[in-house]
């Protein structure tokens, strides 16, 4: 079935974790591409000051506080939503939280916990969402990571949950597609970005974690998620440098791996020791959009800007289309071609 989505400027959106990094700065740009956000987190304070600076600059937002750990909390997010603004036309399931450190050195409520906020958090807004979505029509976008499609070590619960997240969206997607709904469903994969994603991260080592090379600007993803808003997308990987990632790990996965077992660990550390604070639990003050990345941050992304082209989107069909019209003029058995 053929979705059609709004334009922003007609959209009421809903987002989790948006009281900083790339939450909040998508929900920045769509309140100022005209669309009405709710924005939620476990932050209360941070939530409120990000709606008054919107609606200081003309946008239109509210906010809820809640957990998306808590499936009743996500209900009461969409419940709350539709009595603000009379319905919901794009939920982005974003709120997550890393944790850094070797799989055996981490403690299991801590890795369920991950689990709780990363898997299960996008698993009971989806279906609090979905009822909603499903009546006129929308979009569902979940965030994911490069690290849904590769290993890593160091971040190995965290690639876990993102593995997780991907296989539930495909299934979702799919069952949706059955039903013939008008609902989109996206998959977003970013790759290192500079956002407070570090400082956030529960840390089992004696280092503060770090971004490995090269970091994107949160606004690369926003861009991106604000694309799947209006117009259906599958999937889309946030960054050349991500998507390099994965297409090296799916044609050659022992020599990738290989090299990240060797590479990545120390690059995901930094060098300070550990200040054993983290939102796995509760949450941190400081509504940022940035985080404590040193290096270059890339301000945008040639690679996906063209994966969400118009052209790029066709160029499946085409190729299909190709494929065929060459299949067809294959010669028979038993048929003589002549030359012209």
């Amino acid at each position: 079935m053929s979705v059609k989505l709004k334009k922003l400027r007609d959209q009421v959106i809903v987002i989790t974790g948006a009281s900083s990094g790339i939450g909040l700065t998508t929900a920045e740009m769509a309140a100022q591409a005209g669309a009405r956000v709710m924005l939620s987190s476990r932050n209360e304070q941070d939530l409120r000051s990000a709606v008054e600076d919107i609606r200081a600059r003309g946008g239109e937002a509210a906010y809820h506080v809640a957990d998306v750990a808590d499936e009743r909390a996500m209900e009461q997010l969409a419940e709350r939503t539709t009595r603000e603004y009379g319905g919901i036309d794009t939920w982005v399931n974003n709120a997550g939280v890393s944790m850094y450190g070797r799989l055996e050195d981490s403690p299991m409520e801590d890795k369920r916990r991950l689990f709780d906020v990363n898997f299960w958090g996008v698993v009971n807004g989806s279906k609090a969402a979905l009822p909603h979505l499903k009546r006129n029509g929308g979009a569902l976008i979940n965030i994911g990571s490069v690290l849904s499609d590769i290993p890593v070590p160091v971040q190995g619960i965290y690639a876990a949950s993102k593995h997780a997240l991907k296989a539930y969206t495909s299934s979702l997607r799919m069952e949706l597609a059955n039903e013939a709904v008008p609902v989109s469903v996206t998959l977003v994969k970013p790759s290192a970005i500079d956002t407070p994603y570090t400082e956030h991260a529960r840390s089992h080592m004696a280092e503060e974690p770090g971004l490995p090379a090269p970091a994107y600007a949160p606004e690369v993803v926003a861009r991106a998620i604000l694309r799947c808003a209006e117009k259906p997308v599958r999937e889309i990987t946030v960054g050349g440098a991500g998507r390099f990632q994965i297409l090296l790990h799916t044609l050659a996965p022992s020599l990738a791996e290989a090299f990240i077992q060797r590479a990545m660990p120390a690059q995901m550390k930094r060098n300070e020791p550990s200040d054993e604070r983290d939102s796995l639990y509760r949450p941190m003050s400081g509504r940022r959009r940035y985080g404590p990345y040193s290096g270059r941050v890339m301000q945008s992304s040639a690679y996906t800007r063209a994966a969400l082209s118009d052209v790029a989107r066709v160029l499946p069909v085409l190729a299909l289309g190709a494929g065929l019209v060459a299949l067809s003029r294959r010669r028979r058995p038993g048929t003589v071609s002549v030359a012209a």
